[in-house]
C-alpha cells in the first residue's frame, strides 16, 4: 500500500490478493510526478499468469510476512532461557494485550472481509443495450421501413407511458386504502381492550397478547410470500432496480412473481406492525408494471402467456420504460412528479436524454394526478383532488424562519449525517450477519416473525412504563390513543405513535402541538424506532426505508425544537419546522441523494419558500455521511457483489491502458462454425459475447485472425435451437427467424440455457454460419487506449463488450463489464482510496 498526496486530498492506492482460480492477478505502482516509478508505488496491471507464478508469488508473500514477523528478544521461543520475574510479567502483560487488540480488530473489522466488501459476484451480467448491426437486421430495417410504421412506434410509447401512470396510480390507491382501513381496525381492536383491561379486572397480557398474535401472523405471511415465492422482492427494490438501469441483469427482477410479492408483501408488511414504509416498494412496483406493459405480455404458467404486441421487448426500449415507472412509483407515493422524475434522474436511471425526460415526467405527472382523484374519491369528494400521494407531510401552520434560526439548521444537519452513517453501519454489519449465518429460508421467515414480535412487545412496555398522560389534541380527528392509566379525558401520549401506522406517527410528530409529547417519550421513542429500522431493513419482507428514517429524523428533530423555543421563545414559536428539517437530514444521511429529496420534499410541504434550508440540510447531512460511509442503497449493492459502473472513472488511472484492464486471451469463432465446437465453447466458457474472425484454411483451432464482428451467446444459443446449421457445404433450412426472436426470450419469460439444446452427434458436425446474424461493427479500441477513455465509451454507450484489436486488426483482448467495475473509488473519513475487487464465483 502506497500513500500520495493530491491537492489536500490524501490518496490511498490498495491492492487485493487474487487466489489462483481467480483470472486476473494484479500487480501495482503508481508513478509520481516526475515519471519515476516510487520505490514503495504499486503500478495496476491486469494480466493472465500461470499457477505457478502465482504459487511463486504467494511463497514469496509468505516468506517477506515471516521476516517481517521475526521474533523479539522478549518472545519466549528457547526453551533454554530462564526468564526472570520481571520478564514474565511483562510477557504475561503483552500476550494479554495483543490478545486483546486482536478482539477489538475483530470486533471493528466484523464483516469487513475481501467476501463481502471487496468483491464482484461473477452471476451478474450485463444487458445488451447496444443495438446489433448485423445483416439481418438491416434487411429487416430496409423492409419496414415506412414514416407510417415510425409515426406508430412514437404514438405507441406515449400511450404506454399513459398506461404506466394510471397503473401506478390504482397499484398505489389500492394498497393506501387497504392498508388504512385494515390497520385502523386493527390498531381500534388493541386500543379497546387496552383500554377495558386498564380500568376493569382483566389482565393487560389479553391486549398484548392480541397484539403480538396479529404483528407475528401478517409479518410471517408477508416474509413466507416473499421468500419462497419471490426473494428478489425483499426489501424496498431501488438498489436492484437502480442496478438494473445501469445495465446489469437481475434474473426475476420485473416478473410477475415479483409483483405480487412485492405489492402484497408491503401490504402485509405495514399490518404486521414493522418500521417501514411503502414508497420505496412503489418504485420497485411501477418498474415492474412498466415493464410488463413495455412487452406486451403476461405469463401465468411455466411454459404459458397471452401475447399483446411485441414492438417493444429490446433491453433498450424496456429501459427506458423502467425508468418511467420507477419516476411514477416515487411520484404516486409522494405527490411529487418532478421529485419522482428527478429521483430517476439521480438514484436510478444511467441513460438519459431530453425526449426520454419529457416521457418520464408526463407518467409521473399522470401517475400523482390519478393517485389523487382515486383517493379523493375514496375520502368522498373527488373534485377537490385533496390526496395528491400516499404520503403528505399535510399543511403547516407556520413553515416561516428566521435567519438566526440557519444555524440551529446546519447543526441539525450535522446531526442527521452521523445518524444516517451510524444507520448504515449497523446495517451493513447486519447484513453481513445474515448473509453469513441466516441463510434458511426458514430462518428467514423467522427473523421476521422475531422482529414483529420485539416491536408489538417494545410498543407495549414503552405505553406500560412511561406514565406520561396529556389532554393535547391531536391534528387528525381518526389519531387513535390509549387512556391506559390516565384519568378523566386524558391519554398515554406513547399512545398516538404505536397505535398507527409508521406514516401516521411521521404525521403526528410533524403536526401535532409541541405540548403533546415530553423530552422522555421522544427520547425512549428515538432511541427504540431506530435500532427497529435498523433491524427491519434487509429482512426477508416486502419494505421500504424512508418513512422510518422520516420518522426517527422528526422525532429527534422536534426534540430539539423543543430546546430551542425554551431558549428563545420569541423566535421559535413552532416544533414543526424543526421536526420537518430532522426529518429532512436523517433522510439524507441515510440515503445520500439532494436533489430529487430536495423537490420531494418541498413538493409534499406545498411550501417553497422553506426549500432553502431544506436544501442546505440535505447537502450537509449527505457530506457528513458521505465522511464515513457510502449510502445505503449504495451499500446494498456493494454487498450484492453487483458490478455497478459509477458516473465518472476512478482516479489515477490516467496511466493505465486498455491492454492492462482487458481479459485476455479472448476466444474467437469463425465465421462458419462447427456445432460441436461453438457447443464445447459455450459449456467452458462464461462469456456473453464472442469475437468473428476471418477463417483461415491453414488453422483448424482457435485463433485471433482479422475481427469481422461480434456475437453473443444468447444468439448462439437461439441459432442451435432453432437449428439453424446444416452439413457443410450445404444451405440451412429455410428456418424463418427474425431479429427480435433474440430479444423475445424462449419460450416464455426466461433466457435460454444450455440445457435447452438438444442437438444429435450427427448434428454436431454440421456448420452454422454466423456472418448474417452477427454485429458486423462491434465498438473496437487499441491497446493503448487509457482506461478513463476506454470507461466514458463504455458508459456512455452502454456496452456489454468492448473489442481490444491489434495493429493488425486482430482481437487480443475482451472489456466487459466486470473489468471496468472491479477498480472502485471511495472517499471515506477524508482519504480517497482505489479498491481492486475480487471477482468471486457465489
Amino acid at each position: 500500500m502506497a500513500s500520495h498526496a493530491n491537492g489536500d486530498i490524501p490518496i490511498i492506492m490498495e491492492t487485493a490478493i487474487i487466489d489462483d482460480d481467480v483470472e486476473d492477478e494484479t500487480k501495482g505502482g503508481i508513478e509520481n510526478s516526475n515519471g519515476v516509478e516510487n520505490e514503495k508505488s504499486v503500478k495496476f496491471t491486469v494480466t493472465r499468469v500461470k499457477n505457478d507464478l502465482n504459487r511463486v508469488k504467494s511463497e514469496t508473500e509468505v516468506s517477506r510476512l515471516a521476516t517481517r514477523n521475526q521474533l523479539t528478544p522478549f518472545d519466549f521461543q528457547d526453551s533454554a532461557s530462564e526468564p526472570s520475574d520481571t520478564l514474565v510479567q511483562n510477557s504475561i502483560t503483552a500476550l494479554l494485550s495483543s490478545k486483546f487488540r486482536d478482539i477489538s480488530k475483530r470486533i471493528r473489522q466484523y464483516g469487513d472481509t475481501p467476501r463481502f466488501r471487496k468483491r464482484l459476484v461473477s452471476k451478474w451480467e450485463s444487458l445488451d443495450y447496444d443495438l446489433i448491426e448485423s445483416e439481418l437486421q438491416a434487411q429487416e430495417e430496409e423492409t419496414n421501413k415506412s414514416k407510417k410504421k415510425l409515426t406508430l412506434m412514437f404514438i405507441s410509447r406515449w400511450i404506454i407511458m399513459f398506461a404506466v401512470g394510471i397503473g401506478t396510480a390504482l397499484l398505489a390507491a389500492g394498497v393506501q386504502i387497504s392498508v388504512e382501513i385494515i390497520a385502523h381496525e386493527k390498531f381500534h381492536l388493541i386500543q379497546k381492550y387496552i383500554d377495558r383491561c386498564s380500568t376493569e379486572s382483566c389482565t393487560l397480557f389479553l391486549p398484548i397478547g392480541i397484539w403480538v398474535v396479529i404483528n407475528v401472523v401478517i409479518t410471517l405471511l408477508g416474509a413466507a410470500l416473499v421468500t419462497y415465492v419471490q426473494p428478489v422482492a425483499a426489501g424496498s427494490g431501488i438498489p436492484f432496480i437502480k442496478s438494473y438501469l445501469n445495465g446489469v441483469r437481475i434474473p426475476g427482477l420485473l416478473n410477475f412473481r415479483a409483483f405480487i410479492s412485492k405489492t402484497l408483501g408491503v401490504i402485509l408488511s405495514i399490518l404486521g406492525g414493522l418500521a417501514c414504509g411503502k414508497e420505496g416498494p412503489m418504485a420497485h412496483s411501477g418498474g415492474i408494471m412498466a415493464a410488463g406493459f413495455a412487452k406486451g405480455r403476461m405469463r401465468y404458467g411455466k411454459k404459458k402467456e397471452i401475447k399483446f404486441y411485441d414492438a417493444f421487448r429490446s433491453d433498450h426500449e424496456i429501459r427506458d420504460f423502467v425508468a418511467a415507472g420507477a419516476a411514477s412509483g416515487v411520484s404516486a407515493a409522494f405527490g411529487a412528479p418532478v421529485g419522482g422524475t428527478l429521483f430517476s434522474v439521480e438514484e436510478a436511471a444511467s441513460f438519459w436524454n431530453t425526449e426520454l425526460v419529457w416521457r418520464v415526467f408526463f407518467s409521473a405527472m399522470v401517475a400523482c394526478f390519478s393517485t389523487n382523484f382515486l383517493l379523493s374519491a375514496f375520502e368522498g369528494h373527488p373534485t377537490h383532488l385533496s390526496s395528491p400521494g400516499l404520503v403528505r407531510f399535510s399543511t403547516f401552520q407556520n413553515l416561516s424562519f428566521d435567519l438566526i434560526e440557519i444555524p440551529v439548521f446546519l447543526v441539525m444537519a450535522v446531526i442527521g449525517g452521523l445518524a444516517g452513517a451510524l444507520f448504515v453501519v449497523l446495517n451493513y454489519k447486519l447484513t453481513v450477519f445474515r448473509r453469513k449465518y441466516i441463510r434458511r429460508k426458514w430462518l428467514k421467515v423467522l427473523e421476521a416473525g422475531i422482529v414483529s414480535l420485539a416491536g408489538a412487545l417494545l410498543a407495549f412496555l414503552l405505553m406500560y412504563s412511561v406514565d406520561e398522560c396529556t389532554e393535547v389534541k391531536h391534528y387528525s380527528d381518526h389519531a387513535i390513543t390509549a387512556q391506559m392509566f390516565c384519568k378523566d379525558k386524558s391519554h398515554n401520549s406513547m399512545s398516538s405513535l404505536f397505535l398507527t401506522t409508521p406514516e401516521g406517527c411521521l404525521k403526528a410528530l410533524l403536526h401535532d402541538p409541541h405540548d403533546a409529547y415530553g423530552v422522555i417519550p421522544l427520547t425512549v421513542f428515538i432511541v427504540v424506532f431506530f435500532l427497529l429500522g435498523v433491524w427491519t431493513y434487509g429482512l426477508s419482507v416486502s419494505s421500504g426505508v424512508f418513512i422510518p428514517s422520516l420518522a426517527i429524523g422528526a422525532a429527534w428533530g422536534r426534540l430539539i425544537g423543543l430546546g430551542v423555543v425554551e431558549l428563545f421563545p420569541h423566535h421559535a414559536k413552532d416544533v414543526g419546522k424543526y421536526a420537518l428539517i430532522g426529518a429532512a437530514s436523517m433522510l439524507g444521511g441515510i440515503l445520500r441523494t439532494t436533489i430529487s429529496l430536495t423537490v420531494i420534499i418541498v413538493e409534499c410541504t406545498g411550501d417553497i419558500s422553506f426549500g432553502l434550508p431544506i436544501m442546505l440540510t440535505l447537502m450537509i447531512s449527505k457530506w457528513v455521511g458521505d465522511f464515513f460511509t457510502t449510502g445505503l442503497y449504495d451499500m446494498n449493492v456493494e454487498v450484492s457483489g453487483i458490478p455497478l459502473l459509477s458516473w465518472e472513472p476512478p482516479p489515477l488511472c490516467e496511466n493505465i491502458k486498455a491492454s492492462e484492464v482487458m481479459s485476455q486471451p479472448v476466444l474467437s469463432l469463425h465465421t462458419e462454425e462447427k456445432v460441436g465446437s461453438i457447443l464445447e465453447i459455450l459449456e467452458s466458457e462464461t462469456y456473453g459475447g464472442f469475437p468473428v474472425v476471418e477463417t483461415n484454411p491453414k488453422y483448424r483451432q482457435y485463433y485471433s485472425g482479422k475481427l469481422k464482428g461480434l456475437i453473443l451467446k444468447n444468439q448462439l444459443l437461439v441459432l442451435l435451437k432453432k437449428k439453424i446449421f446444416a452439413p457443410e457445404g450445404m444451405l440451412p433450412p429455410g428456418v424463418n427467424i427474425r431479429c427480435k426472436d433474440f430479444d423475445n426470450p424462449y419460450p416464455v419469460g426466461q433466457r435460454l440455457t444450455l440445457k435447452d439444446i438438444e442437438v444429435t452427434e450427427e448434428e454436431k458436425e454440421h456448420v452454422i454460419d454466423l456472418k448474417p446474424y452477427m454485429n458486423f461493427s462491434p465498438y473496437t479500441v487499441g491497446p493503448s487506449f487509457s482506461m478513463p477513455r476506454v470507461f466514458k465509451l463504455f458508459r456512455g454507450l452502454g456496452l456489454r463488450h468492448l473489442i481490444v484489436v491489434n495493429n493488425n486488426y486482430e482481437p487480443v483482448g475482451m472489456v466487459t463489464r466486470k473489468d471496468l467495475a472491479k477498480y472502485r473509488a471511495e472517499s471515506k473519513r477524508g482519504m480517497l482510496k482505489v479498491e481492486h475487487l475480487k471477482i468471486e464465483n457465489v
